[in-house]
Formats: C-alpha cells, structure tokens, sequence
C-alpha cells in the first residue's frame, strides 16, 4: 500500500508557503514531464549578466498555481461562481502551461525544431498526461485550448494581465535584482472581478495596473532584451544551428541520446508524433551544456570555437541602436572575420550577424478592463490619466549587430 503523504507545502522565496492543493496535482507534479522542468532556465543565459538569475521553469510554474489559488479565492469571495472541478481543471491548466519549454527555454524553438511553438508542445503534453491520468485532465486542455465556454478562465492563463505575466516579473525581478521589474501582485490580485464573463479590475486598481505595465516594459528592455543576453541566446541558436547541420551532412557529433536525435531528424509539426514527445521529455538544459564542453574539441572550427566563446563567456561584441544597420557596416566586419580566421562567407555569418527586436507593452486588442462602480467599463489606457500609458501601446523597434570582439 502507497502511504506516501501528498499533501505538500513548499517553502518559495517569492510567496512563502505554497501548499499543494490535492493529490491529483500532486501527482502531476511528481511525474517525469513536469520534474524535467527543473533543469529548464526560466530566463534562458541570462545569468551570464545577472548571476542570480539562474531559477526554473519548475519555481514558475508552482508560483503561477499559488497565484491562480490565490485569484479564485478572490474571485468567489466577490460572487463569481466555479466548481471545485473548474477550479483543479484552471489550476492545472497554469501548472502545465510552460510544460512544452525546450533547453534554455526559446533557443530551440528556432533550430531544433522547425515551426512548433512552446505553447503547441505544451498542449501535446497535457494531452499525454491526461490519457496516463484517465482524462483527469479534460477540463484543464479544453481551458487552455480556449474551447471553454467561460473567457475569464483564459484571460486567467493567457492575458495582458494573467497570472503567468504577474509571477515571471515578480520572480525575474527578484532574481536579477532588477527592482523595477517588482510589481504588487498581491494587490493586482486582489482587484480582480469578473464582469459579463470577463476578467477585469476594479477602478481603485488602476494605479496597480500602470505600474504593471511599466514594469513590464522596463523588465524587457533591461532584462529580457540586454544586449549581453541576446548576443548569447543568439550565439546559442547558432551553435545548435551548426551542429544541426553538420549532422544532418553525416557528421557524427558527440551528444546525449536525446539532443542526437534531433540533431539527426528534420522534426516539424507533421512528424511530432508521440515518440518525438517522448524524447523531447528527456531534453533539457543539462544535454545543451554537456553537449558545449563536448563540441568545443570538434575539428569543425565554426561549432568549436562559438562552444568555446559560450562556456567561457568570451562572447560577441552587441551594438543596438534605434535604426537598422548599415549594409556596409554589416559588410566590413563579416570581411574582418574572413581575414581573421581564414573564413568563407557562409561561415563568418555564424559570427556576424544582426536582427531587431520589438516589444509592445500594451495592446488594445484584448484590453485590460477596468471596471466602475457604475458598472461602467474602460480599457486602461483611455481610463488611465498618465500620458505615458498611451505612449506604451506603440512597439518599440531596436535593431543589433553581434560581431566578434577586437
């Protein structure tokens, strides 16, 4: 007889005590698929600029569900009706959300495998624990499919102010040490309503929410976009970018059973079958960095030497600016890294490159609401009365240029 006790409480750095509500996620909890996530960087390489920076996936996701018990005791002490089922179904729906995360969370997305996002894995996986778990899941995939007939559930998951957003800026802000990135969200959570099946905020919690907006746009451009982290998550993509095809050329690479796998296969959305799944569940972060320290003695010069500049953080000099690089720019320093180490072209571009990213901090297609207490509602940004609030609904563009350093 199983006489384990699973009725957990952990001790979180964020919230205090988070309790495992029930047996069925703890269950959840305890298998492989969801374990895995502890060697999943929530912030990918951005520990090589913030050295505190280095939680999982697995802090996140049990911060989001102590937030979610947290958003449903608020929203049915205000009268918002749910069942204890659409409760466990919501709760293990944010649990599972980032299940789907790959090694370093966003760098394989784009080499590895080809047009398979994060979320689509993520539901792959709710699926196939819901057939080991005889369909415990059900209600959970059909919320986070956004096949439920209640939106606020969704909003609840996946919003301009969901549970996911008010945990990762809480904890990366604690863990860079980034304090403009810290947001109240206990008191966010606590402004919660639901008005005509949708989520939205009472009025007295509008100075909450422009912070949170705020934050979250600061958090981008400091955190998530510092040109040091992109250079090296960049510089990541085209190591794996390399050794994808040098193997895929017959040569053969050093590497765990997992990543030679997808070393080996063009896997895209029509072959992601359910093999695929399960050797995608034994990838992590671990068989990315075993696989460097091998790599960095490989006779290919190009896949040595940038597994050398990413264990040794030797990395690529970052220029960002408001406007794109000039062409002859570009072209000078591919020329100087052909000269320097007897390079063709194709090869320096493993080196040199440049790209551009935006970040919108607020969207006015599905708005964050704010409600009044004449019933009345209002997207935040015409209620807001700071200008700047405005201003955060038009993306902001920086275009980059990574070269080696002289």
């Amino acid at each position: 007889m199983n006489l384990q006790n699973k009725l957990k409480i952990l001790n979180d750095p964020i919230y205090g005590f988070i309790t495992i509500p029930n047996e069925s996620i703890f269950d959840i909890v305890e298998h492989p698929y969801f374990q895995r996530l502890r060697r999943i960087a929530q912030m990918g390489l951005s520990s090589l600029v913030y050295p505190g920076a280095n939680h999982s996936r697995f802090h996140h996701a049990l911060g989001c569900m102590h937030l979610m018990e947290q958003a449903l005791k608020v929203l049915r002490f205000k009268g918002t009706p749910f069942s204890e089922e659409e409760e466990e179904a919501l709760l293990m729906a944010i649990l599972l959300h980032d299940i789907g995360h790959g090694p370093f969370s966003h760098a394989m997305e784009q080499t590895l495998i080809n047009d398979v996002s994060h979320e689509s894995i993520s539901l792959r996986f709710m699926e196939k624990l819901n057939n080991i778990f005889e369909g415990r899941l059900e209600l959970a995939v059909q919320i986070f499919n956004g096949k439920y007939p209640r939106r606020f559930f969704k909003q609840l998951i996946a919003s301009q102010l969901d549970v996911d957003r008010l945990d990762y800026l809480k904890r990366d802000s604690f863990y860079t040490g980034v304090a403009e990135g810290n947001i109240n969200s206990k008191r966010l959570i606590a402004m919660l309503n639901v008005h005509q099946d949708e989520l939205v905020v009472e009025g007295k919690g509008i100075y909450s929410v422009e912070k949170f907006l705020v934050a979250r746009r600061l958090m981008y451009w400091q955190v998530y976009f510092h040109k040091t982290s992109l250079g090296a998550e960049q510089l990541l993509i085209r190591v794996l970018k390399r050794a994808k095809d040098l193997a895929l050329q017959g040569t053969f690479l050093k590497a765990t059973p997992a990543l030679q796998f997808f070393l080996e296969n063009k896997i895209d959305s029509t072959n992601f079958t359910d093999d695929v799944l399960k050797k995608f569940s034994r990838l992590d972060d671990c068989d990315i960095v075993s696989a460097l320290k091998l790599w960095e003695d490989e006779q290919d010069f190009v896949l040595s030497q940038l597994s050398k500049m990413l264990l040794r953080r030797n990395l690529l000099k970052v220029k960002m600016q408001a406007t794109p690089i000039a062409p002859d720019f570009l072209d000078l320093k591919l020329k100087e890294v052909c000269e320097r180490y007897d390079l063709p072209v194709e090869e320096a571009r493993y080196f040199v490159f440049c790209d551009k990213v935006s970040q919108q901090a607020y969207q006015h297609t599905n708005p964050i609401r704010i409600l009044y207490k004449d019933g009345s509602v209002e997207d935040v940004a015409e209620a807001s009365d700071q200008f700047n609030l405005e201003a955060l609904t038009e993306p902001v563009v920086k275009y980059y240029i990574c070269y080696p350093k002289a």
